[in-house]
């Protein structure tokens, strides 16, 4: 089984490496002592890409991270597109 690997949504810096797949785990972040929300590489490069270069279809900026980080993993994990989400009031 691969590896995947998580990265700590407070400094961003720590990863860590777990033989089993999925969206997020928490614990405690040896790099800023906090106990942290470790979410799934593949879903942190989505939103990185996201941030970079806002998808139009969405009003990006409008979402809170977490949202953001709900939508990217939601388009990674599943089979949704991003025609699946819509900004509302």
């Amino acid at each position: 089984m691969t590896n995947r690997e998580y990265r700590c949504l407070n400094c961003l810096e720590h990863t860590i490496d777990r033989a089993f797949d999925t969206s997020h785990l928490s614990m405690t972040c040896p790099t800023c002592d906090s106990f942290q929300r470790f979410v799934n590489e593949a879903v942190f490069e989505q939103f990185r890409a996201f941030e970079e270069s806002p998808p139009s279809e969405l009003e990006w900026t409008r979402l809170d991270r977490m949202e953001k980080l709900v939508v990217c993993e939601r388009l990674v994990r599943s089979t949704k597109t991003i025609d699946d989400f819509a900004v509302v009031e």
